[in-house]
């Protein structure tokens, strides 16, 4: 088998500190988060990434992925829960797999802030459908 290489496309670096960056809508997080864009493949991959920080108390909603999604922490002290299921707690280091279809929510502890890295695909340009809000009940004081 042979492999054909494509000398033509340039590797691309984005250096820190130019990447997108953005406060969490309201509409998909409770509490303050920053999003950071990381990097979308170009066509035709369909694969993005982004540096999440939740301050303390902070979380998405309710959501899936139609792909799935991965998580790996990088700062802090999180949480992850998908629908019926345990919270589990999330550390530095940690990855975490969200198969394709899989309600569920992440976010910071309630005393301390967290970051990850969010790898996901998306499927006819979409990568998350979000649901409802996390409810102060279902989030662990």
């Amino acid at each position: 088998m042979s492999t054909i290489h494509d000398n033509t496309a340039a590797v691309s670096v984005a250096r820190a500190g130019t990447h997108q960056t953005f406060a969490g809508p309201a509409d998909w997080f409770t509490g303050t988060v920053n999003v950071e864009m990381l990097f979308t493949a170009p066509e035709p991959g369909t694969v993005s990434g982004g540096l999440v920080t939740f301050l303390p108390g902070a979380r998405t909603n309710w959501h899936v992925h139609p792909l799935g999604q991965n998580l790996i922490v990088t700062s802090g002290f999180g949480l992850v829960q998908h629908w019926g299921g345990p919270v589990q707690e999330i550390r530095p280091g940690d990855a975490v797999t969200i198969p394709a279809g899989v309600k569920h929510w992440h976010g910071a502890a309630p005393g301390t802030a967290m970051t990850h890295i969010a790898i996901q695909e998306a499927l006819d340009g979409k990568s998350a459908d979000w649901l409802e809000k996390v409810s102060d009940e279902q989030y662990p004081r």
